[in-house]
């Protein structure tokens, strides 16, 4: 009596390669068991099969043979069904197994002419199986030409009636037992047994429905297009009047409204002498805005356009308009390429020294790395460097030096961050010099033109209570007003936009 083990002996695996699969192909000494034959007594266990049949086994696994997408067991399946179809029918000498195609040529194929029956089906039956959507609905039965804006919509609201999850499988049933509480409308599913193939047919079907509906009148898209949508080039103005209000344009620009390049100059020099009479900038502005426009308009960029830019730019840092230099500057920026000529040095060092105020470091390396040796030397860059380069190291007493130096209109842009710096400069001096520092050393430290402004600068941060009367002289209390001055610096340095605003 023999005992049988419970369990089955396993060898183990000692690699860490993929473990043969459980199908291999078919030797020259091992036969080829057809599933559909039903062989007899010898024949089950072995049947010697034709030597053009085991071949033709053999480059169908070739590695050579294999084609991407068709899995090892799609081509089984296929070369199963093709010997068991010979050997049923008595033909596996007959056939010229040499030359025919090997299973997954033939799957490769059999999908090809499914894929092209899918697509050559919406082409056969255009004329029915347009929507009503792709009619023109008149009872003489003709199709639109082209489709309407509504027509789109209703479209579009079709395909997105449905939620994303009912376009899948409708087979799980869980969300037809949800409640709704909200009564909300409910859309409808698709029927049972639908799948993703089906639905994804059903979309290609629609769409070729979709694009065959607009070439099926064999009428051309003609798109009407009027003078107003084309460029007819810059406008030549006729106006002769030296000075207009600005208005932003919503329309092409009329040309009895636009002043020609003559009547321009005489009117820049017109608002020259009424700036240097008047000084009211709200209608300065407003009409070089007005010029500025004038000049976009007819595509003028001539020496002339730049020094309209240039003036404007310079008022608007007199006045501290940082949004209409800012434009300014930026126009000028390209126009400086062109050689037309300007102070282009002059506007690079205000560029710089803006930058510093909005604390734009990206924009300040891309300016830095834009200047040459030769703009380096210009003594308004040189200058708007050093103050860059003062402010990176922390030397406040070389930075208010040259603040006082500052050459051109640069000072007017350095008004606008100067007293976040002496807030700095002032919270450091409270942590180096305790407990008290005279007020007269912090007027020649930062820049004060007497103690007087200085003081005030103290009380409007403030400090007037930390100031104390000596025999001496005034004095800041550094040991007890540290506080105060680190919350004003911290406030004084937040952010700034493009236009200067906080």
């Amino acid at each position: 009596m023999t005992t049988s083990s419970a369990f089955t002996a396993v060898s183990a695996r000692r690699t860490f390669a993929r473990p043969t699969p459980p199908f291999e192909p078919v030797s020259n000494t091992e036969p080829v068991v057809a599933p559909g034959a039903s062989p007899t007594g010898a024949e089950k266990s072995k049947r010697d099969w034709p030597l053009s049949v085991r071949q033709y086994v053999q480059r169908a696994f070739a590695i050579e043979n294999a084609v991407p997408g068709i899995s090892r067991q799609e081509m089984e399946s296929k070369l199963k069904l093709i010997i068991s179809d010979a050997a049923d029918n008595n033909t596996l000498n007959a056939l010229d197994w040499e030359t025919m195609p090997l299973p997954q040529q033939m799957i490769q194929r059999e999908r090809a002419i499914v894929v092209q029956t899918s697509a050559e089906t919406p082409r056969a039956n255009d004329l029915s199986s347009l929507s009503l959507h792709e009619t023109n609905g008149s009872s003489n039965g003709t199709l639109s030409k082209k489709r309407k804006s509504s027509d789109l919509v209703l479209v579009q609201a079709d395909q997105d009636s449905q939620p994303p999850w009912r376009n899948t499988n409708s087979r799980n049933v869980f969300e037809e037992r949800i409640s709704y509480p909200d009564k909300r409308p409910r859309y409808d599913t698709p029927g049972k047994g639908t799948s993703k193939s089906h639905n994804a047919l059903d979309k290609r079907r629609h769409r070729f429905e979709d694009e065959q509906s607009g070439f099926l009148t064999g009428q051309p898209l003609v798109v009407n297009i009027t003078t107003s949508d084309t460029d007819q080039g810059p406008v030549v103005g006729r106006c002769q009047d030296l000075e207009k209000r600005y208005f932003r344009l919503t329309s092409a620009p009329n040309p009895d409204t636009v002043r020609p390049l003559p009547v321009l100059e005489k009117t820049l020099e017109h608002l020259k002498r009424k700036w240097k009479k008047e000084n009211n900038y709200s209608y300065i502005c407003d009409q070089f805005k007005s010029l500025r426009q004038d000049l976009t308009v007819q595509h003028i960029k001539i020496e002339f356009t730049v020094n309209v830019y240039e003036i404007h730019a310079r008022i608007a840092l007199e006045k501290g308009d940082l949004g209409e230099y800012n434009q300014c500057q930026t126009q000028l920026r390209a126009l400086y390429p062109y050689n037309l000529g300007g102070h282009p040095t002059e506007f690079k060092a205000y560029r710089i020294l803006y930058f510093i105020h909005t604390c734009n470091r990206t924009d300040m390396n891309d300016v830095l790395a834009d200047l040459t040796t030769a703009e380096k030397r210009e003594p308004a860059i040189k200058h708007a460097l050093d103050a860059r380069s003062a402010l990176a190291l922390g030397n406040y007493h070389r930075f208010f030096q040259l603040y006082l130096e500052t050459p051109n209109m640069g000072a007017y842009l350095m008004d606008m961050f100067v007293a976040r710096e002496r807030l700095a400069a002032l919270s450091n001096m409270c942590k180096s010099y305790k407990p008290a520092v005279k007020l007269r050393f912090i007027t020649e430290e930062l820049g004060f033109e007497s103690d007087e402004e200085s003081a005030r600068f103290l009380c409007d941060y403030g400090a007037q209570t930390f100031l104390e009367e000596r025999e001496d002289g005034v004095c800041l209390l550094t040991g007890k007003v540290g506080n105060t001055l680190e919350v004003a610096k911290d406030a004084a340095f937040k952010r700034v936009d493009i236009k200067g605003q906080m």
